[in-house]
């Protein structure tokens, strides 16, 4: 049998290739969008795509099971309680594919989404007994799936279910099993993932927390204890996945615009996403620009930030990263990309348009600023656990997700000095304050990490 995982990296999501070189044939299971990497080993392996297997209807990227399906003329398998409006084969409790050497037994284990399916695989070249379990978003290294995206009226019975699934669909199983879940670090669709790719199950069993509750009710209050923010993209997301994709050919193509035509664009209502970093941004920006670093969970960001359906128009440094970026925000569902800006902040600069610029603050000055009663309201941006692990106390909590949701109020009678962890989400707001008409805004470059680093005072 034919094994492999494969990661996208910044959302953490896993894709997991399975089959028979013998027999020429394998199946992928929960596709990206980006599907390159599929048919390349499909091809150097010397095998055809002929079964395409989603766990469930997903929330946090977009699948590309339409493309694959385009490409190869395989077959889309989910749950047949997804109600999805494109063809599919409805996958049933207790169904069986046998790909050559490799067998794949279906369980639906709802919790996370009423239509989640685990697949049980077994080498048949090694053993009739089942090797390992792809749980989904059912069961990850070191976590559950969160029980609340497919929506609060049946939140109850999701986690009846989610309980239900772990503890005995899956508790039916033996722990030698290998467990390989949809997501791993930085999803948003679980807490406390461990960094590790992959488990079994006899071990989660000992060491995550969250399959150890004496009863429903214990397990219940603690799945829902600090639930991740809910990006604003994810019910766009599902509403995309529900009807399919459209197919990646069809978005707009690669384009470099000038400081005239992304003004005209800008003046349309496109959204610029400044990919640079804090410092970058913080010297000199397009006015009315967000700032969203490239980094790893980037894609998380932009979709807490950005409305989906947007326009987007992009400041990056030169095509590589555009293509980078593109690649990105595709997966996510931003198929509206307009283009880049040719020459990036200077020329833009050099055809005599306004810049802006967000204010640095290092630690150190916001001290100073603190003690000698400063006329600054410091804003936290961090997320509620972060803020009572510690916070500077003279701060102001509000975090970055309810600063989406509701707007910004803050900035009306004065100053304001934006803090977060490391100086970029606090440049994320700093932009946002700065699009809205604040004029006084500055970022804490380094963040409470250097704040801590320091040796400054935290208040509990």
């Amino acid at each position: 049998m034919y094994f492999k995982q494969t990661q996208t990296p910044g959302l953490g999501c896993f894709s997991y290739i399975l089959g028979c070189p013998a027999a020429g044939i394998m199946a992928v299971v929960d596709p990206r969008r980006d599907i390159g990497e599929y048919l390349d080993i499909a091809e150097r392996e010397g095998m055809r795509i002929t079964h395409i297997f989603e766990t469930h209807v997903h929330a946090d990227h977009v699948s590309g099971a339409q493309d694959l399906r385009a490409k190869t003329g395989a077959a889309i398998h989910i749950h047949e309680s997804a109600g999805v409006a494109y063809g599919h084969v409805p996958l049933k409790m207790g169904a069986v594919f046998t790909l050559g050497a490799a067998r794949i037994k279906v369980l639906h284990t709802p919790g996370h989404t009423p239509n989640s399916v685990s697949l049980v695989v077994a080498d048949l070249v090694r053993s009739e007994f089942p090797e390992l379990v792809l749980t989904g978003d059912l069961l990850f290294v070191g976590d559950v799936g969160r029980p609340d995206l497919p929506g609060h009226e049946i939140l109850d019975e999701q986690v009846f279910n989610l309980h239900h699934s772990l503890y005995t669909v899956l508790g039916a199983l033996p722990d030698s099993l290998e467990v390989y879940p949809a997501h791993g670090q930085g999803s948003l669709c679980g807490r406390g993932m461990s960094a590790k790719n992959m488990s079994t199950l006899g071990y989660e069993r000992l060491a995550n927390p969250m399959l150890r509750h004496p009863d429903l009710a214990s397990f219940k209050k603690a799945v829902l204890t600090a639930l991740p923010v809910r990006p604003r993209s994810f019910s766009a997301i599902i509403a995309t996945n529900l009807k399919g994709a459209p197919l990646l050919e069809r978005c707009p193509t690669e384009r470099m615009l000038s400081p005239e035509r992304f003004a005209e664009l800008m003046a349309q209502g496109a959204v610029v996403i400044d990919t640079r970093d804090a410092a970058s941004f913080g010297g000199a920006h397009i006015p009315g620009s967000l700032n969203i670093g490239f980094e790893s969970q980037m894609a998380n960001w932009v979709g807490m930030a950005v409305k989906p359906g947007s326009n987007v128009l992009l400041v990056v440094e030169g095509r590589e990263r555009f293509e980078a970026m593109r690649t990105e925000l595709l997966r996510i569902g931003y198929d509206n990309l307009l283009g880049w800006l040719s020459g990036g902040v200077s020329a833009w600069i050099m055809s005599g348009r306004a810049v802006d610029s967000l204010k640095q603050v290092s630690v150190h000055d916001l001290r100073k600023t603190l003690e000698a009663g400063g006329a600054t309201t410091l804003i936290d941006v961090r997320t509620p656990a972060e803020w009572q692990a510690g916070h500077i106390g003279q701060a102001l909590h509000k975090p970055l997700s309810e600063i989406i949701e509701k707007g910004v109020d803050f900035c009306l009678d004065g100053p304001a000095t934006v803090i977060c962890g490391s100086g970029y989400r606090s440049n994320i707001v700093g932009s946002l304050l700065k699009a809205s008409g604040c004029q006084e805004v500055a970022s804490v470059a380094g963040g409470m990490l250097a704040w801590t680093r320091s040796g400054y005072p935290v208040a509990g």
